[in-house]
C-alpha cells in the first residue's frame, strides 16, 4: 500500500490538477475567524471527498455527539435535561398552588374577602365551588355546549332553560357551562326556589355561589347591574315530573320572567338541556312522605331508595346544553312590561323555541350515555 499523503487543512491549492473546490468557512462561537487578519482560513477537501453545501451538517460532526444527547438551538443538550426542566416546572407549579391555597385560607380566616349585596362570594365560587363541580360536568356528564356565542360578552341577559332531573343538578351544570365556555368567563346568577334557602348548609352555599330568590325585584336588579341571570320557569313541575313525561315542557307560569326582562331591557336567551332527564328516572312519588318532610315530592327511582345511599348516585348520562338565538327586548316601550298579551306571546315564543330545540337534540343524540 502506498504511503498516505498528509494534506494540511490550511492548504488552499488545487488537488490532482483539478479546479479548486468551494471552501467552507468555519467561525468561532463569537463569529471570529481565528486568523489575525480577521478572515477565516479556507478549508480544502481531501481528494475524492464531497464538500457539503453551506448550512449542511457534516457527518463527522454528528458522529462526535455522545449517545443520549439531542440537538437544540444552543447546541447539543443531554436528553435527561428535558426531564429535569419539566420536573422543575412541575415543582414550581405546585409551589405556586400551595402558596395560593395558603393565601386563600388566610383571607378566609381573617375575613379579608368581598361579597355583594346578595351574598355572592366570587373568590369562593371560582376557587372552590367551580373546582368541585367541574369534574362532574367534564368527566361524568361530559357536557357539550353549543351556541355559547349567543350569550353577550357584557351587559345583562336572561337565560331561560328547561328544568328536569329530580334533583336540580341541571342548574349547577348550566352555571359551569356558562363560565367555562364563554370567552369572557361570565358568571351565571341563578334564581332559586325558596325551598333552597330553607335547607341548612345548602342555603349558605347557594348564596355564596350567586344564587338568589326567584323574585322579580332581585332578578331586575341583577340584570340592571349587567349580570347574566338564569331562570327555569317550570320550577318543581319540571324537575319533579314522571319519567314518562321527559322532555315535555310544563307550563311556564304567567310570564313573570318576560316582564322582568322588558323592564331591564335585557335580551332573553332560550336554553335547552338534554341528558338531565335520565340521571334519576322518577318512576314514582311517595306523596305522603313528601308532605311529612315538607318537600314538593319524594322521588322513587329504579335505584332509590332500594340501594340506599348508592341509589342516590346519578346515572352518567351524556349532556348537551344549547343556547338559542337571543330575543331582544330593548326595542319595546316602558309600558310594554304591563301588557299581558305581549308577555303571553313572548313567553310562548321562548317556550316553543326551547321545546323545538329539545326535539332536535334528541333526534341527533346517538345514545343516552354516549
Amino acid at each position: 500500500m502506498a504511503d498516505a499523503k498528509v494534506i494540511p487543512f490550511d492548504d488552499d491549492r488545487s488537488r490532482s490538477g483539478g479546479g479548486a473546490r468551494p471552501a467552507r468557512r468555519r467561525t468561532g462561537a463569537g463569529g471570529g475567524s481565528g486568523r489575525g487578519d480577521g478572515s477565516a482560513a479556507p478549508v480544502s477537501a481531501l481528494p475524492g471527498a464531497q464538500v457539503p453545501e453551506q448550512g449542511d451538517v457534516p457527518a463527522d460532526a454528528l458522529s462526535d455527539r455522545s449517545p443520549g444527547t439531542e440537538e437544540t438551538d444552543g447546541g447539543p443538550r443531554e436528553a435527561g435535561s428535558a426531564t429535569v426542566d419539566e420536573g422543575r416546572s412541575a415543582a414550581g407549579s405546585w409551589e405556586r398552588r400551595i402558596a395560593g391555597g395558603l393565601a386563600f385560607l388566610r383571607r378566609r380566616v381573617t375575613g379579608d374577602y368581598d361579597v355583594d349585596e346578595f351574598g355572592y362570594d366570587k373568590e369562593l365560587t371560582d376557587q372552590v365551588l367551580m373546582s368541585a363541580l367541574r369534574p362532574l360536568a367534564d368527566k361524568y356528564f361530559r357536557v357539550e355546549v353549543k351556541g355559547i356565542e349567543n350569550i353577550p360578552s357584557d351587559g345583562g341577559a336572561l337565560i331561560v332553560a328547561n328544568h328536569s332531573g329530580t334533583l336540580p343538578l341541571d342548574g349547577l351544570m348550566l352555571q359551569v357551562a356558562v363560565h367555562d365556555n364563554h370567552p369572557a368567563e361570565r358568571h351565571l346568577r341563578l334564581l332559586a326556589a325558596d325551598l333552597v334557602f330553607h335547607l341548612p348548609v345548602v342555603n349558605e352555599l347557594a348564596r355564596k355561589a350567586g344564587h338568589t330568590l326567584a323574585c322579580a325585584e332581585d332578578a331586575q336588579r341583577l340584570l340592571e347591574m349587567g349580570e347574566i341571570v338564569g331562570v327555569m320557569p317550570e320550577g318543581f313541575k319540571g324537575i319533579g315530573k314522571p319519567f314518562g313525561e321527559r322532555y315535555k315542557l310544563q307550563r311556564f307560569g304567567r310570564g313573570g320572567f318576560v316582564s322582568t326582562a322588558l323592564r331591564a331591557g335585557a335580551p332573553i336567551v332560550p336554553c335547552s338541556i338534554v341528558g338531565a332527564e335520565e340521571i334519576y328516572p322518577m318512576i314514582g312519588n311517595a306523596k305522603t312522605l313528601a308532605r311529612l318532610l315538607g318537600f314538593p315530592y319524594f322521588p322513587i327511582t329504579p335505584t332509590f331508595p332500594w340501594l340506599g345511599p348508592l341509589g342516590a348516585l346519578p346515572l352518567p348520562t351524556k349532556w348537551t346544553i344549547q343556547f338559542g338565538e337571543p330575543i331582544p327586548t330593548d326595542g319595546y316601550p316602558p309600558e310594554a312590561a304591563e301588557d299581558p298579551m305581549l308577555m303571553f306571546n313572548l313567553t310562548d315564543q321562548v317556550r316553543e323555541q326551547i321545546q323545538h330545540t329539545l326535539y332536535k337534540l334528541l333526534v341527533q343524540r346517538r345514545s343516552v350515555f354516549f
